[in-house]
């Protein structure tokens, strides 16, 4: 990268990286006209407005725009709790949820 001398094994990779310094957004929806970095950032935005949801539960009816929501939602079936406050026991399934929490050891109110 000429900016921050960052180097990369694949040109396409450091033409993706080198937009972080740009800002140039090529890929633009034809629906709303929003514009992103990524042509698989596009697909995916895409499907807010054809409703696709190709991502499902195996343990439930709900299905997901994203396999990183469905990842996360699965957490309610296993319980899992990745996400542990550093200044008491508290743990969380939810990095948001670990956010909110962190407000009340810093004496703020969250609501």
């Amino acid at each position: 990268c000429r900016v921050c001398n960052h180097s990369f094994g694949y040109k396409h990779v450091l033409q993706n990286h080198e937009r972080t310094h740009t800002g140039e957004k090529p890929f633009e929806c034809h629906q709303c006209h929003k514009r992103f970095t990524r042509d698989h950032h596009l697909k995916t935005h895409m499907r807010l407005h054809t409703g696709e949801k190709p991502y499902s539960c195996p343990h439930c009816d709900r299905n997901f725009v994203q396999v990183a929501n469905l990842r996360r939602h699965l957490r309610v079936h296993t319980g899992e709790r990745p996400y542990a406050c550093t200044q008491c026991t508290s743990k969380f399934s939810d990095s948001n949820q670990l956010k909110a929490h962190a407000l009340i050891h810093r004496g703020e109110k969250p609501f």
